[in-house]
């Protein structure tokens, strides 16, 4: 077989080259002898001769006879007459249409090359292409217009064989060599072609947007269908309206519209009544349009019935008035419309507007699938594919549908079909052939196909990550109006992978445009970004705006999202009302913060022990592993509920098995010491050592000073300094105070002097009351290495006095009784010394019973009465008392005894 110029500016190869290329399938085996050559027909003058009588027998209607004589020249070999036979059953001239006998004759016109060959090809391919009397085959189809451009045909086929190219349709989608064969069929001398080139052309197109091109192809066809529409042409007359309709070619011109509307109506054709009446519905005059459809439909034509049934059924410009869908898609389904058969089916199957009917509505999709009807594949496959509540999925019936419906030229079908490959729904998960099929269906314009991709390569696991290509996709889908496809991509500009290309305001403008679509997800989105500052400024009532509107839509993570929004408003300005707020929204962690208010009449509220019991519980019974630790901690201190440490020690293996790392840092210490429960050293060090993967500083410090003591563990002093100055370099004050004592002391260390100011300096800073106390002391009198220096360290035993330390405050009064660093003052020293024996400071305690003997002449006399004498004035509480201590300590003698007592070993 020859191969035209033509041919190969469409396919790019040559016949045989396309026969392997995997993006035509190979010609069916049954059908190879329509395209394999051989000899031509040869036909002698005599021989056309006949064909002409029975030509001019059957355009003056003698059908009988034309019939007969087309029948014996085919039998004779003259293969025309097949042609002639077919196109009297395609167009029911004489009999009844019959296509399924059309496509027979229409195939022995082209076994071998005749003059009739191009034309039947293109027939038989208009045949396959729409199932029409025979099952629909897109690829078969493509061969027999290929084949009908070869034999000279273009004006017939190229523009037929362009819109397969261009829809992807029975051969892959090739834009470009799409464009490049509608303009040969102009060429050709095919004006309906300059219409597709418009559509390639126009913005949103399927091509490259264009628009002073898509212009001027769409003028050159205005030009073309006015000359047809002046001779009578009512398609033409339909088209012309439709350049000048809202989203013309043409631009808007209203006038222009209906006056081609009513010259098409005016020709009483139903079908152009019936376009009439669809582009009056489109315009929004719906009375009028329904009526034209009636119109249409009442007299007989199919398209029409079918139009004006869905129009009833859907209720988008109408009332529904469902009896009346009914009976008019049963009669344009009673009448082969395959459009007709599967909406009323899938109507059946809703039961939304129509009575549901489920079997009755498999029954007609199944009738319609058995004609190979693309939609009708695709709807099957997507109803065995995900089920219904009483309607079990079926995955493996569904691929068999999906597959079929692919194959039949469904983007639908493709797009469901890639779907299951990527997500292993019914197949094995194949990450090529989803990617494959996903892009196929989403060039073929189905955006939830490019929505699929673009999340596919947001994830990056069934397909490999790639942001560029997410952004591309979603991009896409997004154009096309798809809400999901601008939820994630507002997600991911905000806080996904696209986060870093400064898109937050594009982001906002997407969730704010798919929430304003009825997305809550994308409102539950938009909430949690104002909530916690995530490409926007915190702002807590936009934040409070959008979760309630999520809340209201029924999404299910709305209403913990606004309580945690309550939490963190409530924790950040100390709102207590707004962690309220948020505990009876039902958040487990701002029941805990409730709780531990109560539980120690912090953040605005009093004590109260029963609340705190009561949010605490609630809390742990809601998973909450804080609460749970919190409920051992007290009840194991018995403060301030009664003391009950098995109770205690039980909820404190609660927040354990949650990942608490505090009460495994708290159990693991007690583990380790043997502390309220048996020692078990190993499992506390091993309770410890999760806790400090977690990043826990108290566990950190307490196996640190463990390793450095000896204490339940191996002696492993550098282990245990490491392990304490992790800690105190991240902020835990004690494990400083421990370093520095052990610098200051030599403990597990050589001593350091140096190094014990750093820590305990940093521990003093940090808050620890203790190591303020012990470097003051060491400061003042010049200990342990440190240089002395006075000033200081009345400065720091000053701040750790006033805070409350006892040990301070005993050391500072024994300071001033003897002008250590200060001037003497007997009253300043009576009243810290005094301080710190009501805390029970046992130095503090002796020096003052010491002072009291003397004062009584008894210095030799039983301390044991000096004390009881002492707590008896203690007890009383007030003003008195320190007179009374200020009054001892003016004895001169007094004061020099309480000064001597030693300062208690730290």
């Amino acid at each position: 077989m020859r191969v035209s110029p033509l041919l190969l500016a469409m396919a790019g190869c040559a016949t045989h080259e396309v026969q392997r290329d995997a993006a035509v399938p190979p010609v069916p085996a049954a059908y190879v002898d329509w395209f394999d050559g051989g000899r031509p027909v040869d036909m002698g003058g005599m021989d056309w001769g006949r064909m002409d009588f029975a030509r001019q027998a059957a355009e003056k209607g003698q059908y009988e006879k034309a019939i007969a004589s087309f029948k014996a020249l085919g039998r004779e070999g003259m293969l025309p007459a097949y042609y002639d036979l077919g196109k009297l059953y395609d167009k029911g001239q004489g009999v009844p249409r019959d296509p399924a006998l059309a496509a027979k004759y229409y195939a022995k016109a082209l076994h071998r090359p005749n003059s009739s060959l191009g034309n039947a090809s293109v027939k038989l391919g208009d045949l396959y292409l729409d199932g029409d009397g025979v099952e629909r085959n897109p690829t078969l189809a493509f061969y027999l217009y290929r084949q009908a451009i070869e034999a000279g045909e273009a004006d017939q086929a190229a523009a037929k064989l362009a819109g397969m190219l261009a829809r992807g349709e029975g051969i892959k989608r090739n834009p470009q060599r799409a464009v490049a064969l509608y303009q040969k069929a102009v060429e050709a001398g095919d004006g309906s072609a300059l219409r597709e080139l418009a559509d390639a052309y126009r913005p949103g197109g399927w091509y490259q947007a264009a628009p002073a091109k898509a212009k001027g192809y769409a003028q050159r066809y205005a030009e073309y269908a006015r000359a047809l529409a002046q001779k009578g042409d009512v398609g033409a007359m339909t088209d012309l309206a439709s350049l000048y309709a809202r989203d013309g070619l043409l631009g808007y011109r209203p006038e222009e519209q209906r006056r081609w509307l009513m010259k098409a109506a005016d020709s009483g054709d139903p079908d152009a009544l019936g376009k009439v009446g669809e582009a009056l519905l489109e315009q929004g005059e719906t009375q009028r349009g329904l009526a034209m459809l009636e119109q249409a439909a009442k007299a007989g034509d199919v398209e029409s019935m079918y139009h004006l049934g869905s129009a009833l059924l859907d209720g988008k410009a109408v009332t529904p008035r469902p009896k009346e869908a009914e009976s008019w898609l049963a009669k344009a389904a009673d009448q082969g419309s395959t459009n007709a058969t599967v909406t009323l089916g899938r109507a059946y199957i809703a039961g939304d507007v129509l009575p549901p009917a489920r079997r009755q509505g498999i029954q007609l999709l199944q009738g319609a699938a058995q004609k190979n009807d693309p939609l009708a594949l695709a709807v099957l496959g997507d109803l065995y594919l995900n089920g219904k509540e009483d309607f079990p999925a079926q995955p493996g019936k569904a691929i068999d549908y999906l597959k079929r419906g692919q194959q039949a030229g469904s983007s639908y079908a493709t797009a469901q079909l890639g779907e299951a490959y990527l997500k292993g729904i019914g197949v094995a998960p194949d990450a090529r052939k989803a990617e494959s099929l996903l892009k196929q269906a989403a060039q073929q314009g189905q955006d939830y196909a490019a929505r699929l991709l673009g999340e596919a390569y947001l994830e990056g696991q069934t397909l490999p990550a790639n942001p560029d290509a997410a952004e591309r996709w979603l991009r896409k889908a997004v154009v096309a109006g798809d809400t999901t496809a601008m939820t994630a991509l507002g997600k991911a500009y905000l806080d996904g992978p696209l986060a870093d290309r400064g898109q937050s305001e594009k982001a906002v403008s997407l969730l704010t445009r798919a929430a304003s679509q009825g997305d809550d997800y994308a409102m539950v989105v938009l909430g949690r970004a104002y909530r916690d500052g995530t490409g926007v400024p915190r702002d807590f009532r936009q934040a409070k705006r959008w979760l309630e509107k999520a809340r209201d839509a029924g999404h299910d993570s709305a209403e913990l999202a606004l309580a945690r929004l309550y939490r963190k408003h409530g924790k950040g300005a100390g709102n207590i009302d707004a962690i309220i707020h948020a505990a009876r929204l039902g958040d487990p962690a701002a029941m805990a913060d409730l709780g531990r208010a109560y539980l120690d009449g912090s953040n605005g509220v009093p004590m109260d022990v029963q609340k705190a019991y009561r949010w605490l519980s609630k809390a742990s019974r809601a998973g909450h592993g804080g609460a749970a630790a919190s409920l051992g901690r007290a009840y194991i201190k018995g403060n301030p509920f009664p003391k009950d440490v098995d109770k205690g020690l039980d909820y404190l293996k609660t927040a354990v098995a949650r990942g608490h790392t505090g009460a495994m840092a708290d159990l693991g210490g007690m583990l380790l010491r043997g502390e309220h429960v048996s020692a078990d050293p190993q499992r506390g060090v091993q309770l410890l050592q999760r806790a400090i993967r977690g990043g826990n500083l108290g566990a950190m410090q307490t196996l640190g000073q463990a390793y450095l003591q000896g204490k339940g563990v191996s002696r492993q002093p550098q282990k245990g300094i490491a392990l304490l100055k992790r800690s105190a370099r991240q902020g835990n004050a004690y494990a400083a105070q421990v370093l520095g004592e052990a610098y200051l002391n030599g403990t597990g260390v050589d001593k350091d002097p140096a190094e014990a100011k750093q820590w305990l300096t940093r521990a003093a800073n940090a808050g620890s009351l203790s190591s303020l106390a012990n470097l003051g002391r060491a400061l003042l009198y010049g200990r342990d290495g440190l240089t002395q220096d006075e000033q200081k360290g009345i400065k720091l035993l000053t701040r750790a006095a006033d805070q409350g330390h006892a040990g301070a405050q005993a050391a500072l009064g024994r300071a001033y009784l003897r002008g250590e660093g200060v001037e003497k003052d007997a009253a300043k020293g009576a009243e810290y010394l005094f301080r710190a024996a009501r805390q029970g400071h046992p130095t503090a305690r002796l020096a003052l019973a010491k002072a009291y003997l003397w004062q009584q002449g008894l210095e030799d006399a039983n301390q044991d009465q000096a004390l009881l004498w002492l707590d008896q004035t203690l007890e009383s509480r007030g003003e008195a008392a320190l007179r009374t201590m200020r009054d001892l300590l003016q004895n001169d003698q007094a004061a020099q005894a309480a000064s001597k007592v030693p300062p208690t070993p730290r």
